[in-house]
């Protein structure tokens, strides 16, 4: 059983920035990948970025619509990939999840609320 465990979400102005972090309880190099979505109310789950989690090089890929906002990354040593958000938009505000794919399954953390507002 993997638990994936988010922090670092919160309250924000627009412009403003936040870390998201993503513990999990196993090393990450044993998941493919890793990733981060979000869910608005009444809206479906969205991807939101993805980094490769099983190989050094560690590529990342991004929705068009984060692109250049957000930066996801990684902690080896601490089993922890992060999620920067900067130049938050109320669109941003939502729940976001960590996700990791291992051996053919997703697993999902509970989420951390991200809310953008003035």
């Amino acid at each position: 059983q993997v638990q994936l465990v988010e922090s670092g979400g919160g309250l924000v102005q627009p412009g403003g920035s936040l870390r998201l972090s993503c513990t999990a309880s196993r090393s990450i190099f044993t998941f493919a990948h890793m990733a981060w979505y979000r869910q608005a109310p009444g809206n479906q789950r969205e991807w939101v970025a993805t980094i490769l989690t099983m190989t050094s090089a560690g590529s990342t890929n991004y929705a068009d619509s984060v692109k250049g906002r957000f930066t996801i990354s990684r902690d080896n040593a601490e089993n922890t990939v992060y999620l920067q958000m900067n130049s938050l938009k109320p669109e941003d505000t939502a729940v976001y999840y960590c996700n990791a794919y291992r051996l053919g399954a997703n697993n999902w953390g509970q989420g951390t609320q991200v809310t953008v507002s003035s």
